[in-house]
């Protein structure tokens, strides 16, 4: 019965947050206050655990908490060491998917702006026994030298796995998938590309939810414009458009 979300705050400062509140908008919680993280983006639920997954862009760093905002953890961190590592853009987390079936989350890094440079990782959601969140051995490459990934989701009954690419055309400003294996790793695709482009010509693409239960995907851009397609990607639909406004993250309930 609750909605969560993150708030960038200033990219490179450490004035971002994490919040919740009912889905009327009514007792607001603050779980992260600003102060501990540099710029969260996306955010998912683990529902059977009640933890709360978000990526931290500017920071380097994947993060997991308590619905209540307890037990942060830092479960990826690629700062270097550094305490303020903004200038590592290889290294910039930003999107998130959980899939407890498989017992893995999934984040991108989004590389440099436009320089196909992207990638998306995953790692186990139980990490290994004594190791540091900077030097994990199970965290594995999915699929490398992508335009700009952004957001994520895993449609798990079909073991296809979703994102946006906010990166230069022709391959980037699109909605893509890739299919997985019943333990949630690639398998080879039919296109050059390892992946299949299934929607073009978005406008800076960022957010994205699946809607199975009417074989539907939403999807935003910084554009101002929110869209509806099929799951394969055909009938790209613009169900919402205002060139005075940005939209990022996105949710369906």
């Amino acid at each position: 019965g609750r909605m969560f979300w993150t708030c960038m705050g200033a990219p490179g400062k450490f004035d971002g947050g994490v919040y919740s509140a009912n889905v009327d908008g009514t007792d607001i919680k603050t779980l992260i206050a600003p102060g501990t993280i540099n710029t969260p983006k996306q955010i998912v639920l683990h529902s059977e655990a009640k933890t709360v997954y978000f990526c931290d862009r500017e920071g380097c760093r994947v993060y997991r908490c308590a619905y209540d905002g307890s037990n942060l953890e830092v479960l990826i961190d690629n700062t270097g060491g550094e305490a303020n590592p903004q200038h590592r853009i290889s290294d910039w987390c930003v999107g998130i998917a959980v899939v407890p079936n498989y017992g893995k989350f999934y984040w991108t890094q989004k590389g440099p702006s436009k320089a196909g440079k992207g990638r998306i990782f995953c790692a186990n959601i139980t990490t290994p026994e004594g190791e540091s969140p900077d030097a994990r051995s199970d965290v594995q490459v999915v699929l490398a030298d992508l335009p700009e990934p952004i957001d994520l989701e895993v449609h798990e009954a079909t073991h296809t796995l979703y994102w946006t690419d906010r990166g230069e055309l022709p391959i980037g400003n699109s909605l893509n998938k890739a299919q997985l294996s019943e333990q949630g790793l690639l398998l080879p695709a039919s296109s050059a590309l390892g992946y299949d482009v299934i929607t073009r010509n978005l406008n800076e693409a960022i957010g994205l939810i699946l809607d199975p239960a009417n074989s539907q995907i939403y999807l935003t851009d910084l554009g101002g414009s929110i869209y509806r397609t099929d799951m394969d990607g055909n009938n790209k639909e613009k169900i919402y458009s205002n060139d005075d406004r940005a939209f990022t993250g996105i949710a369906l309930v």
